[in-house]
């Protein structure tokens, strides 16, 4: 399983709408060039999530993006919906001949559906304020901390 890039740079873009659209719309332009990602590919990261209402557009010369709603209500589960589709690791079809068919069922019910149940709890329970709070919090107090 990958995560895809689409992915990654609409979670970072996300981050960074949050961040900075505290008082005030932020154009997808200033998204891209601080996180150094292609504002055509991000226009179209952004059209995903747009039509999945997790960010909406402000028209004209002072356009740009918005959360739809506060950080705290949108789950990382959603995002990931609205830009892969189904994110859970893909069950293989069963089969009906013999010990291979009891095997995979096996596979299936003690690898892949474990997965799948955890990746749904992490994700449905962990938030865009989350991730914005862990940025801001790496941001003020430096990534990388060390402790003797």
């Amino acid at each position: 399983m990958k995560f895809s890039k689409k992915s990654r740079y609409g979670l970072i873009a996300l981050i960074d709408l949050a961040v900075n659209s505290k008082y005030e719309q932020v154009a997808l332009n200033s998204i891209a060039d601080r996180n150094n990602i292609s504002p055509q590919y991000l226009e179209q990261v952004f059209a995903s999530l747009r039509r999945a209402g997790i960010v909406k557009s402000v028209k004209g010369s002072q356009g740009g993006y918005l959360l739809s709603r506060n950080a705290d209500k949108i789950t990382v589960a959603k995002i990931l919906e609205a830009l892969e589709g189904d994110y859970h690791v893909e069950s293989e079809p069963s089969s009906t001949e013999g010990d291979y068919s009891e095997i995979s069922e096996t596979v299936q019910g003690m690898v892949i559906n474990r997965i799948n149940e955890a990746m749904d709890y992490i994700l449905q329970n962990l938030t865009l304020e989350d991730l914005e709070q862990k940025y801001l919090d790496d941001k003020k107090y430096g990534q990388h901390m060390y402790y003797i």
